[in-house]
């Protein structure tokens, strides 16, 4: 149960914002400069690049791949960055107290908002609303998200860079915190919004999503991650705009002390808010690396 425990709380955490209930689009007409997971960071007094690389956070193990420029990237670097540092034993104590409910959500939902996630919970985890009752809204949204991708060997790109981090000796570095993370996402959805996304998840979007993420299609799966059905523009605010801009003025300072490899959800690159725009306002060169 211990063991049950981390992995949720790990799962819970890379959800947010990972595009994990992304719903798929047709595809429209995309700069092919921009399909590209992996972008370098010059310029603006670096003396040396640093990388940013969209993740999604989680993926079957038969699907799970780092390309040979994503590699070379990771090894020219000195520091590793993600959303949350999980390499932190302090993060992942509180992840694991977060993953539970301070108020069972049989108190907390309403009769028809437990009806609707007992039903989600039946279809897709094979649980029902009593035996997750205690369990906080979040770490609801991680067992079904793992269960939608339909296998038992799930791999977290986080947890694999921080992995080839400590074994080339990298230092490891967080640009939040995972209290913080609750906040925003606190602040972008309300219960019943949450439960809608949840009743939006099915395995074959999550096929078309990790396809997207295989063939770099990264201005398609911006396009599907931030869809209205999944983000208004209050809940695109603070999840995407508001994390960016703080991060964005963080990075800097990273990067000015050692070249940095930074890892970060795909939705957080594109857009007028997005990472790549930002940093590029702020004077740095930042180009995609293609295949």
């Amino acid at each position: 149960m211990k063991k049950l425990y981390k992995s949720i709380a790990i799962v819970a955490v890379l959800l947010i914002c990972s595009g994990v209930f992304a719903q798929a689009k047709k595809t429209t007409s995309v700069n092919s400069n921009d399909k590209s997971l992996l972008w370098e960071i010059s310029g603006n007094g670096l003396s040396k690049s640093s990388f940013l690389y969209g993740t999604i956070h989680m993926i079957c193990g038969n699907d799970y791949f780092l390309s040979e420029k994503t590699k070379k990237a990771f090894n020219a670097t000195e520091s590793l960055f993600l959303e949350i540092d999980l390499s932190d034993p302090n993060e992942l104590v509180f992840m694991q107290k977060a993953a539970m409910s301070a108020e069972p959500l049989s108190k907390k939902l309403t009769a028809k908002q437990l009806s609707d996630l007992d039903i989600i919970l039946r279809q897709i985890t094979g649980m029902t609303i009593q035996q997750v009752d205690n369990y906080s809204m979040l770490t609801v949204l991680s067992l079904i998200s793992m269960k939608s991708f339909g296998c038992e060997n799930l791999k977290f790109y986080e947890m694999e860079f921080i992995g080839l981090a400590k074994e080339s000796k990298k230092s490891i570095g967080g640009l939040e915190t995972m209290e913080a993370q609750i906040h925003f996402l606190n602040k972008a959805y309300s219960d019943d919004e949450m439960i809608a996304m949840l009743q939006e998840t099915n395995g074959e979007e999550t096929e078309k999503m990790v396809q997207n993420y295989i063939n770099e299609n990264l201005p398609e799966l911006y396009k599907e991650i931030t869809t209205p059905k999944l983000m208004n523009e209050n809940s695109k605010k603070w999840m995407l705009e508001v994390r960016n801009e703080n991060w964005a003025v963080k990075m800097p300072d990273v990067m000015k002390e050692k070249s940095t490899f930074f890892a970060v959800g795909a939705a957080h690159l594109l857009g007028k808010e997005g990472l790549i725009n930002l940093l590029r306002k702020a004077s740095y060169s930042v180009k995609p690396l293609l295949n």
